[in-house]
Order: structure tokens, then C-alpha cells, then sequence
């Protein structure tokens, strides 16, 4: 099974094929670099826009390249406020060949207001850098794992937003 995904990023990848191997063998997913057309901190609805973008974009490649996948996928993650409370999510597109398209998302961690600032001018990532002395924690596990003392890693909460949006693919007809 080919997979192209919207990303290059190691610990969105590990995620994506973690989800897929639960439920089909031989998975084999290409990374491709594409823009999310959103800006570099997705907030609310830019979330949903820049994974949907992502993978349209990821399409458009494979056309340009002749690849064929059999799905097209994207994870894209942002800030969103739930009754006046910061919560950062992972939100994940799957396309199949036939174009049959889902959404899921991961569950989130809150983010205080005191940072909010900061992260829109910036990004998440870079002020979790900041706070945490680390650098590109985006990336690998990602900030999530410090702040669950390693409980949780990017790449599981990836993998769940994945699991999610394949509820819609492995079901078939049944939860289409």
C-alpha cells in the first residue's frame, strides 16, 4: 500500500504508518514537503484549512510526478479554543484514490494563556523551545512528552488523530 503524505517531519511520519500498520500490511509512505497555505501557527479553523491544503497539495504533486498512492494523506497541528480555553490538536486528512475524504483529530493538551501571545507571533514549537531548552522538539516526541514526563509523544498523539480519521476507510459504507 503506497501512502504519500504532506510532510517530511520524522515523527509525523512514524505516527501516520503506526496508524496504518494497525489495520493493513505493507505500508510504505513517501514524505513530500508541501505548504499548508495557512500561517506557520494555525489557530481555530486554520487548522482544518491547512490539512486540507496540505493535501490537496500532496495530490497536485503526485500528479505533476506520476505517483500513484492509494491514499494522499496530511496531519496538521494547531491551537483552538474550546469555550475560552487554549488547546493544542493534531488534526489529520485522509484522501483514498477515489477521492473519499475523512478528517480526525488527537486529543489535546491545554496551553496557558500567558503564552498565547508569544505563540502567535512565533509558533508553539519555538516557545516550547524556549521554555524547555530544547530545540526542534516539533519534531521526535515533541514538547508533549515533557509536559506528560513521557507518557505521551508527538508521534502517539499523531497516530491517534490518524486512527480517527481511518474509522471512516476501515468501516466502509457502515460509518460513511
Amino acid at each position: 500500500m503506497m501512502i504519500l503524505m504532506g510532510t517530511t517531519n520524522p515523527g509525523k511520519i512514524q505516527g501516520a504508518r503506526q496508524a496504518f500498520e494497525k489495520y493493513f500490511e505493507n505500508v510504505e509512505i513517501e514524505g513530500v514537503k508541501v505548504s499548508s497555505e495557512v500561517s506557520d501557527q494555525p489557530i481555530n479553523d486554520e487548522i482544518f484549512q491547512g490539512v486540507r491544503n496540505r493535501v490537496k497539495n500532496v495530490k497536485e504533486y503526485a500528479e505533476k510526478n506520476g505517483i500513484e498512492a492509494d491514499y494522499y494523506v496530511a496531519s496538521e497541528a494547531g491551537i483552538i479554543n474550546f469555550s475560552g480555553e487554549w488547546v493544542d490538536i493534531n488534526a489529520v486528512v485522509i484522501e483514498d484514490k477515489e477521492g473519499y475524504q475523512s478528517l480526525g483529530t488527537s486529543q489535546g493538551f491545554p496551553v496557558p494563556d500567558r503564552y498565547m501571545k508569544e505563540i502567535q507571533e512565533t509558533e508553539l514549537g519555538a516557545v516550547m523551545d524556549r521554555i524547555f531548552s530544547g530545540k526542534d522538539l516539533a519534531k521526535g516526541k515533541g514538547g508533549i512528552s515533557i509536559l506528560t514526563k513521557d507518557v505521551v509523544s508527538r508521534i502517539e498523539l499523531t497516530q491517534n488523530a490518524f486512527v480517527m480519521a481511518l474509522i471512516k476507510h476501515i468501516n466502509g459504507d457502515l460509518w460513511r
